[in-house]
């Protein structure tokens, strides 16, 4: 008896195909689930930023010193003046400072510079100065500008050239966290406090 002749064998054949798919599509489902799982255990979570926020007993944005809130004001407005800022505003409890830099030709960064001064105790003797330098980065970016034209009932026009502009996009903000930047301030600001000629000084506010 022909098993052929009767279709036994294409039967056969044809379950046996079911077989191997269903096997190469179950072992393709595992590869595809065990790679994902690699993914991920590789990327893993990613940082949440106000975790390192410790609010611990660091000393980086703050310094005591013993002269009056005024006078640690107006030697930090003096340091801050001796090295390029620009100060924004002054009186005799903030100063709020900046300066630019360009460290590449399409880049721009700017540092904003802010002072706190405070009295710690009732004879303002001793003074906390609270420091914060916020870092701006800035990329220079083309932007294509197409030109138009208004031409009665039939509305605006675009025509077929277009300029291109350069303009500054901020890409980046970031406090600055470097301890040793905050100590070369700390140490320019008591230079300036021991001239007695900081102390005596009056001090003035400029327009914001």
């Amino acid at each position: 008896m022909d098993l052929s002749t009767h279709g036994v064998l294409p039967r056969i054949r044809t379950q046996t195909d079911k077989i191997h798919l269903m096997q190469f599509s179950h072992r393709a489902l595992f590869m595809q689930a065990a790679f994902f799982m690699l993914l991920t255990g590789c990327a893993g979570p990613k940082p949440i930023v106000y975790t390192e926020e410790k609010f611990d007993s660091a000393d980086i944005y703050t310094r005591r010193f013993p002269v009056s809130a005024y006078a640690a004001c107006e030697a930090a407005r003096r340091a801050l003046l001796s090295q390029g800022y620009i100060i924004n505003a002054a009186n005799a409890n903030q100063v709020d400072g900046r300066k630019s830099f360009q460290p590449e030709n399409d880049v721009h960064v700017q540092i904003a510079f802010r002072v706190v001064c405070a009295a710690d105790n009732l004879h303002d003797n001793v003074a906390s100065i609270f420091v914060n330098a916020l870092e701006d980065r800035y990329a220079l970016k083309k932007v294509n500008n197409s030109a138009s034209l208004g031409v009665g009932a039939l509305g605006s026009v675009s025509l077929p050239f277009s300029s291109s502009d350069d303009s500054l996009v901020k890409v980046a903000s970031e406090t600055i966290s470097a301890e040793p930047f905050y100590a070369r301030f700390y140490q320019l600001v008591e230079r300036y406090l021991t001239n007695e000629a900081t102390l005596n000084t009056e001090l003035f506010e400029l327009p914001r």
